[in-house]
C-alpha cells in the first residue's frame, strides 16, 4: 500500500516505524517529514496545510491512504479536500476537528453527550476572566480557545499570571476559565470511523516542563504505557461514557468523526473526568503505544478511514513496557535556542531496546542540528519499568546537546 503520512514530529516518526514493522512492506513518503524521517522513507517538501495541494498530490500518485499526523491541517481541512477526491484519510474533517479547534466547542459537545468533565466559564473580555477566576478561585485553570501548540493553558495559583495568560490569548478568541480538578492523569487513544470505536492501550504523559511537575506547560516531555495501576475495567468504561457518547453526538450533528479521538482524562475523587479532545494522536504518548502495538497499523488506519473498522481484529499490545524522554533545547518552551549540534546519536542507539524519534532535527553534513524546542523523544523498551528507566537515561546519558534538557522522573513513581 502507498502511504502518505502527514507531519514533521516525534509523533510521525514513530508512525513511520510502526508502518515499516507491518509484516507487509509499504511505500511509505512523508511530508514533509524530518531528518530522522528521511533517513528510512520518502520525503517530500509540501506545505501540509493547502489542503488543494496535499489532494492532488496524493491522487496523482496513487496514494491509497493518508495518515495526518498534526492538528493543524485537520482544523484547516485538509482532510475533507482529500476526500473530494476520493482518497482514504485518517483524520477527521474540519467540522469534526472543531473538537481539538475549539476548547468551547468541544465542552459544548461533551455536555450535550453527558460526557463527565470539570465546570467551565468561556469568557470573551477581561472582566469576565475576572469573575470566573474568582468564582473558581485557587489553583486558576485557564486555556486558551484555540490551537497552541501545547502551550495554551496554564494551571497556576497566581491570580495576575492567570490574568496576564488569558489576556495574551482573549484577543484571538474567548477563554475557557475551569474548576481545577486533581487526580492522576490518563491519555487514550480513541479509533473512530464515524460509528464503531476502538480504544489503543492507555499511556501517561508529563506536560510541566521540569521534574517534579513543575515549570511552565510543554506539549509533552515524556510518557509511559501501560497504566498497571489502572482499576479494572476503566478502558471499558471510557468507551462507555466518554468515547461512543461523543462519537454519537458527532454524528447526530452531521459532523462524523473519523480518525483518532485523544481523550485527555483525569481520575478525581469524583471518577472520571474528561480534561480535553484532541482530534489526532498525540506526542509523546504515540512514541510509546505504538512502541507496544503488535498489530498492523496500516491496516487498521485504512479500516478506520474507510468505515470497516468493525471487521477488523481488534488491535494487540505486547506484556513489554516503553516508556519516552523528551530531550529538549535550552529555553525550551519560552524562546529555544536552535541551530546546536546533536552529537552521541549512535552511542545512544547501541543501548538494547533504544530508538529514537527525531522532531526538530536538520542534517549538518555527516551529523544532526536541533531545530526547534522539543528536539528528540528518547524510546526505551524493556520487560519491566525499572529497565526501561534505565534503558532510557542510559541512552540520554550518551546524547550532548548545549544546554538541552530532560525529565528526569518519567515514570519514577511507577517503579517506586
Amino acid at each position: 500500500m502507498k502511504i502518505l503520512v502527514i507531519g514533521s514530529g516525534a509523533r510521525e516518526h514513530a508512525i513511520v516505524r510502526a508502518l515499516l514493522r507491518d509484516t507487509t512492506a509499504h511505500q511509505i513518503v512523508a511530508a514533509p517529514g524530518n531528518a530522522g524521517i528521511a533517513e528510512v522513507v520518502e520525503v517530500v517538501s509540501l506545505n501540509i496545510e493547502d489542503g488543494p495541494l496535499i489532494a492532488n498530490y496524493a491522487a496523482e500518485q496513487g496514494v491509497e491512504l493518508v495518515i495526518i499526523g498534526p492538528e493543524a491541517p485537520l482544523v484547516a481541512g485538509v482532510a475533507d479536500a482529500l476526500r473530494a477526491v476520493g482518497v482514504p484519510v485518517f483524520g477527521p474533517d474540519k467540522a469534526a476537528a472543531r473538537l481539538e479547534g475549539s476548547k468551547d466547542f468541544a465542552k459544548e459537545v461533551m455536555n450535550a453527550a453527558r460526557v463527565p468533565n470539570g465546570r467551565s466559564i468561556s469568557a470573551t473580555t477581561l472582566r469576565e476572566v475576572e469573575t470566573a477566576l474568582d468564582e473558581f478561585g485557587s489553583p486558576y485553570v485557564v486555556k486558551a480557545d484555540g490551537l497552541a501548540a501545547g502551550k495554551g493553558v496554564i494551571v497556576t495559583s497566581d491570580r495576575d499570571a492567570a490574568c496576564d495568560h488569558a489576556e495574551f490569548y482573549i484577543h484571538h478568541g474567548p477563554v475557557l476559565i475551569e474548576e481545577f480538578l486533581d487526580g492522576q492523569e490518563v491519555s487514550l487513544f480513541v479509533l473512530s470511523d464515524g460509528d464503531a470505536v476502538v480504544p489503543l492501550s492507555p499511556a501517561q504523559d508529563y506536560k510541566r516542563a521540569f521534574d517534579n511537575d513543575e515549570g511552565p506547560n510543554t506539549g509533552g516531555m515524556g510518557a509511559y504505557s501501560p497504566l498497571p495501576w489502572l482499576p479494572e475495567g476503566f478502558v471499558d468504561e471510557i468507551i462507555e461514557t466518554v468515547a461512543q457518547p461523543t462519537i454519537r453526538e458527532m454524528s447526530r450533528r452531521g459532523t462524523p468523526f473519523v480518525g483518532l479521538l485523544y481523550c485527555g482524562l483525569i481520575l478525581t475523587h469524583d471518577g472520571v473526568r474528561v480534561i480535553e479532545f484532541n482530534a489526532r494522536f498525540g506526542d509523546p504518548e504515540t512514541q510509546v503505544v505504538l512502541e507496544r502495538l503488535d498489530s498492523s497499523l496500516a491496516d487498521l488506519l485504512l479500516a478506520t478511514a474507510t468505515g470497516r473498522l468493525a471487521t477488523v481484529p481488534e488491535p494487540v499490545f505486547s506484556s513489554d513496557v516503553a516508556l519516552a524522554v523528551v530531550l529538549a533545547s535550552e529555553g525550551y518552551p519560552e524562546s529555544p535556542e536552535t541551530g546546536k549540534p546533536i552529537l552521541g546519536l549512535p552511542d545512544a542507539l547501541e543501548v538494547p531496546g533504544v530508538s529514537i524519534a527525531h522532531a526538530a532535527t536538520a542534517r549538518d553534513g555527516d551529523g544532526f542540528v536541533s531545530t526547534g524546542g522539543r528536539v528528540l523523544s528518547v524510546v526505551a523498551r524493556a520487560g519491566d519499568f525499572g529497565d526501561a528507566r534505565r534503558r532510557a537515561y542510559l541512552a540520554l546519558d550518551r546524547i550532548h546537546l548545549e544546554g538541552s534538557h530532560f525529565r528526569t522522573d518519567i515514570a519514577q513513581r511507577v517503579v517506586e
